[in-house]
């Protein structure tokens, strides 16, 4: 079994991730920046990490997801975000994400804080839209994503390669599009 794991990553943040899921990944894998890859065939399954941008995904990441999100494909989305996990505002930014990616089997997904760049801060305080105004006043991601965040992301794809490819005795097992491999 092959897995990627691929991220887009501008302040940091998803990249933390990335290395943190690739790092509790113990079958044959890759890491690699998402505008390096080519394609996701060879890989059994893919975890696919970005940011969010204003409300959701940018447009270089949803051509980026209905690229490689095709029928048949396994993934695991992981989104790097400002607003705090439990944000009222969230769900519909998440899913955005996973409309994007629907032609494939997205096997699970991971979100967490990350820290907001400063540009970004002070570019959303002066925003004509008084919710941005409030987000940037109201900011709390200094140090995101922090060694507690990492861990989950960890723990996070531990479960899901456990969830889709061992079972009790080691062997793989159904319910993955690759089983058998």
């Amino acid at each position: 079994m092959k897995t990627l794991v691929a991220y887009m990553s501008q302040t940091g943040n998803t990249k933390k991730v990335a290395e943190a899921i690739f790092g509790e990944i113990r079958e044959e894998k890759e890491i690699k920046k998402i505008d390096e890859v080519e394609s996701l065939d060879g890989y059994d399954i893919a975890f696919l990490g970005f940011p969010m941008h204003v409300e959701g995904p940018d447009k270089k990441t949803v051509k980026l997801l209905e690229k490689h999100c095709v029928p048949g494909r396994d993934v695991v989305l992981f989104i790097t975000h400002a607003s705090p996990e439990d944000g009222p505002d969230l769900p519909p930014m998440i899913e955005k994400f996973t409309q994007a990616a629907r032609g494939a089997n997205i096997v699970d997904l991971f979100h967490c804080q990350g820290e907001l760049a400063k540009s970004v801060k002070r570019i959303m305080s002066i925003w004509p839209n008084a919710k941005f105004r409030k987000w940037a006043r109201e900011d709390n991601s200094q140090g995101q994503p922090d060694a507690a965040r990492l861990e989950r992301a960890r723990d996070f794809a531990g479960e899901v390669m456990k969830r889709l490819y061992v079972g009790a005795e080691g062997q793989v097992i159904a319910g993955s599009s690759k089983a058998g491999h």
